[in-house]
């Protein structure tokens, strides 16, 4: 059969289409994602905007078509952080749907964490054994650790790369060098906010692979010298908690408008490097973890495994 997944993130709106059936890989068969920063939409007062509202209603208008045109038996949908962050989400989300009949599900933090967690657990296989799972995304970190496909620990912090550039570093948004004092108090805040995070996945025993999902960990796994996108999925790729301590030192003093034009940092996301590496380093610290694996499968594999596993016997 043929599934199309939509993921509208804080940062991105992406559409994966594969072919797979119960117990085979998913195969590509389309992959289409467009930015739309959701996040940045969302005002002080909580509110999405009637600008993000229409920008939200097109991404997903264009997505269905997109759906159709690629013959999808099912098409599933779903946002994250930067509609639960919003008091007028839901109502939003009832007239998107009203006008598209598409029906977005909003996933908690706690759900991205556990379906991200089973992509990685089917990627890398029983042998990797008990795994953890780091996944920065726009709005939120999620981690999630376990012996299963189903993690005993899961949670999310409102880490986000997106989100704490806004908070910390608004000078990156405008294509100048971050603020080194900001910086260390962004250092500061996440440290504080993953200590309690750090006790519960530690009470569950030390993990035999940690892997690492998301463009932000991608991006800074590539920076650090890992292979680049066009090498292929399956090319081993990790990030070291050393390199990345050195690369923090890096896009800390240079610019966004300068770290976009490095191999491997795409002008939408490089205003968001430098918090994506202090949120990294401060989680590898917390968590006592010298090396990550990056997997390529995250959320929206997550969502069509566990479609997949639904159907039984079909």
């Amino acid at each position: 059969m043929r599934l199309g997944v939509l993921d509208v993130g804080s940062n991105t709106v992406h559409l994966l289409v594969v072919d797979a059936h119960r117990g085979a890989h998913p195969t590509p068969m389309h992959d289409d994602r467009s930015v739309l920063r959701l996040a940045e939409h969302v005002g002080a007062d909580d509110v999405l905007s009637k600008a993000g509202e229409k920008a939200l209603l097109n991404a997903v208008q264009d997505a269905r078509k997109q759906a159709e045109k690629q013959g999808c038996d099912e098409f599933m949908a779903l946002v994250t952080s930067a509609i639960r962050d919003a008091v007028n989400g839901l109502e939003v989300l009832e007239r998107v749907q009203d006008r598209t009949g598409v029906e977005l599900q909003v996933l908690s933090g706690e759900d991205e964490a556990r379906l991200t967690f089973l992509a990685v657990r089917r990627w890398f296989g029983w042998s990797a054994g008990r795994l953890l799972v780091l996944d920065i995304g726009g709005g939120s970190l999620e981690l999630a650790a376990g012996i299963d496909e189903d993690p005993e620990v899961a949670l999310s912090l409102p880490l986000g790369a997106g989100r704490m550039t806004r908070r910390f570093l608004p000078a990156a948004t405008e294509g100048r060098r971050p603020d080194l004092a900001a910086l260390d108090d962004l250092a500061a805040h996440a440290t504080d906010l993953l200590a309690p995070a750090a006790e519960k996945i530690a009470a569950v025993g030390p993990p035999d692979l940690v892997a690492a999902t998301s463009k932000t960990f991608r991006t800074l796994a590539r920076l650090a010298g890992a292979a680049p996108s066009s090498a292929g999925l399956r090319v081993p790729r990790q990030l070291s908690a050393t390199g990345l301590g050195q690369l923090v030192g890096f896009v800390s003093r240079i610019g966004s408008s300068a770290l976009a034009e490095l191999p491997g940092v795409s002008a939408n996301r490089a205003h968001q490097v430098p918090a994506g590496a202090v949120v990294a380093a401060a989680t590898l610290r917390a968590l006592d973890v010298p090396c990550v694996r990056i997997c390529p499968w995250a959320l929206r594999e997550g969502v069509i495994l566990r479609r997949l596993d639904s159907l039984g016997g079909v």
